[in-house]
């Protein structure tokens, strides 16, 4: 009898007996004797609450946060700052316990934040749709491939290898199992080789998929990669970073298909690694390929404003042959820190971030390329991230850097042999001049 199982030893015993089974451990009767551990777990002796409060805020000290470091880290989660206002109303019980609003009638608060929150991605994107409950930007973007290869449109996938390598390896996993092939199309200095891509792309493509800011940080061109799917009756798809779009051109107006990526730097912690908040918007001819919940406006039997689940093709819904893949998890709190986060900061503070994020991105770079121990292996436009070659072994950089507190961002090396000495380099708003310059001066250090 096992002291946190709240039944008596009669209850147990009796429920034992409805199955014809004497222990607990017939339970587990196919599991080979081998492999079961036939002893009781090596767990410490009971704890007060207050004990276990310290013992795990011992075992959290042991990570090192942004509270305490400089992140210069970013390729898909930001180290934006996250306006109080945001926890604030994400905190609130009838938010967090929130579960999937099936019964609108008493989900009204639920449902229009969802709703509002498609709005906003609408805007951001220039699309004319858009769902909730997508995990982050990786799955988001396999989902969009999904809908491209619906129906045999086609069976290769032309992917760019300037999208995040995390991101390919998931859409190529989704692939797999849908008999699809993933073709990687080359990059020519930081971005999608275009003429290649040309070469490559044929009738049985069914999209193609790019990202901007690409994974170096760089800018692709939208509009003539949009062209080219559109003429082999191809899917356009875009991964972008949202807080882009307050600068550049978005993905509606540029001829894309589908748009998706991670929302995560709105309002959103990064949370080591998760949750994240993925988002997809299409054009009206895709609206109903939409996974996830789609929120509607509508009226009530007495002419009030009210929201409701809509164009619902889950296979609870409809004949499971013709069912939009099936995201499951309620992402809605994440929606809301989105919502929360856009309409604290509206237009012009959004504007702001994004133009202080590239500006200090370009100061920074400007300033190290000046100590000589870095050379730029592009010369794109970026937004916020960029790469340089380094003249220092980018191990011993970054745990310099680490040494100062500064987390000096990522060694592209680990996600590529092509990629040796490079490093991705990522500033937000938040990184001072002092900040920037205390990273300079590590690096001239080392000279």
């Amino acid at each position: 009898m096992f002291p946190y199982m709240p039944i008596t030893e009669q209850e147990e015993k009796s429920m034992l007996g409805t199955i014809g089974l004497d222990s607990v451990s017939d339970l587990f009767s196919d599991i080979p004797e081998n492999l079961r551990l036939n002893r009781r777990l090596d767990f410490d002796d009971t704890m007060s609450e207050y004990a276990v409060k310290k013992h795990v805020g011992q075992l959290g000290n042991k990570n090192t946060t942004t509270n305490e470091l400089v992140s210069f880290l970013g390729a898909g989660t930001y180290d934006h700052y996250i306006p109080s206002i945001v926890p604030h109303i994400t905190g609130r019980s009838e938010f967090y316990t929130a579960y999937t609003p099936y019964q609108p009638e008493i989900s009204q608060g639920t449902l229009q934040c969802i709703f509002e929150y498609q709005t906003m991605v609408c805007e951001l994107t220039a699309m004319e749709a858009t769902n909730a409950s997508m995990y982050d930007g990786a799955s988001s973007t396999a989902e969009a491939a999904m809908i491209a290869t619906e129906g045999k449109r086609g069976n290769v996938v032309f992917v760019s290898a300037s999208v995040h390598p995390e991101v390919i390896e998931v859409v190529s996993t989704y692939m797999k199992y849908r008999g699809v092939k993933v073709e990687i199309v080359p990059v020519k200095d930081g971005v999608t080789d275009f003429t290649s891509l040309e070469a490559m792309i044929s009738k049985e493509c069914a999209a193609v998929i790019v990202q901007t800011p690409n994974y170096f940080g760089n800018l692709e061109k939208l509009e003539p990669i949009a062209e080219l799917a559109k003429a082999n009756k191809a899917l356009s798809i875009v991964n972008t970073d949202p807080m882009s779009l307050a600068l550049i051109k978005p993905p509606g107006e540029c001829g894309f298909d589908i748009a998706v990526g991670d929302a995560q730097g709105f309002g959103n912690a990064m949370n080591f690694g998760g949750p994240h908040i993925g988002f997809m918007a299409v054009t009206k001819k895709l609206m109903r390929k939409l996974p996830g919940r789609v929120v509607g406006e509508t009226e009530d039997t007495e002419g009030r404003k009210a929201y409701v689940l809509t164009l619902q093709a889950r296979e609870q819904h409809i004949r499971r042959e013709k069912a939009a893949s099936n995201i499951c998890s309620n992402q809605a709190i994440n929606a809301l820190a989105v919502t929360v986060y856009l309409s604290a900061m509206g237009r012009k503070g959004l504007k702001t971030v994004a133009e202080e994020s590239h500006v200090r991105a370009a100061y920074l770079r400007k300033k190290l390329l000046e100590t000589g121990q870095f050379e730029a292996p592009h010369t794109q436009p970026f937004f916020k991230e960029f790469v340089l070659k380094s003249n220092i072994e980018v191990s011993k950089l970054l745990e310099t850097l680490r040494g100062s507190g500064i987390l000096g961002g990522l060694d592209l090396s680990t996600a590529s042999s092509d990629s040796k000495d490079h490093i991705l380099i990522c500033v937000t708003e938040k990184r001072t001049k002092a900040e920037l310059d205390a990273y300079v001066q590590v690096v001239e250090g080392l000279r």
